[in-house]
């Protein structure tokens, strides 16, 4: 039997790669990952874990903020840098360099590694698929590398080699935009009540950080109302 473990980090994107893998291989068959990296707040990750409550599925998290604890990145609590309250694009134009604040390093890959691991560990003898959320917006510009089509794709690969061809990596919205994400997580009646995007921890959206603008555009293409706000 085919498994798959979402890495879920509690908003839009995993959030619908869930919906997604539970209707393909049902709720029996799948597991979600959450990763604490050393943000500023834990909101995404109570998200997820009420994300996979709602499906009634097993939920995984792990801890690797003592790796990232040398990054300055603005998302991680121990940084000296603030949150740019800036779109991406804006933040491309103006920093010339493609790579946004919020990256942090190597994040996607690291955490599609512990994946990796995980489904070796307690899917022992199945072929499985890690879904992951990244789509076209996130890698557009270069804002993250670690989102894009060939980073996914390689990395893949890399995992499918070091597991005996078992564990392979699927980015199903990594061609679209997010609007096409909320679109079919409209479709599956996803959670979307639950899920969390902003990168500040306050008791609502701020409405004006990078992935606010992004999400609140992609539920204005689909003349749908975001149920967080």
């Amino acid at each position: 039997m085919k498994k798959a473990i979402v890495l879920s980090s509690g908003g839009v994107d995993s959030t619908v790669c869930l919906s997604m893998a539970v209707k393909k291989f049902g709720k029996d068959n799948v597991a979600s990952t959450s990763i604490f990296y050393g943000q500023k707040h834990r909101k995404e990750l109570d998200c997820a874990k009420a994300v996979a409550e709602y499906y009634g599925i097993p939920h995984y998290e792990f801890d690797v903020s003592s790796i990232l604890r040398f990054s300055n990145c603005s998302l991680l609590a121990n940084s000296t840098q603030q949150i740019v309250h800036k779109s991406y694009n804006q933040q491309i134009a103006e920093n010339g360099t493609g790579k946004v604040s919020t990256y942090v390093p190597f994040r996607n890959g690291l955490m599609l590694s512990i994946c990796a691991s995980l489904a070796q560990s307690i899917y022992e003898n199945d072929d499985v698929v890690i879904y992951i959320g990244a789509h076209a917006d996130d890698a557009a510009g270069n804002a993250y590398a670690d989102c894009s089509e060939e980073f996914v794709n390689t990395i893949s690969d890399a995992i499918a080699i070091g597991t005996y061809e078992q564990v392979r990596v699927e980015a199903p919205f990594a061609g679209v935009s997010k609007a096409e994400v909320v679109r079919k997580g409209l479709e599956l009646e996803a959670p979307f009540h639950l899920t969390w995007s902003c990168y500040e921890g306050g008791a609502k959206p701020c409405g004006t950080c990078a992935t606010c603008i992004d999400r609140a555009r992609a539920f204005n293409v689909n003349h749908a109302k975001d149920p967080t706000i």
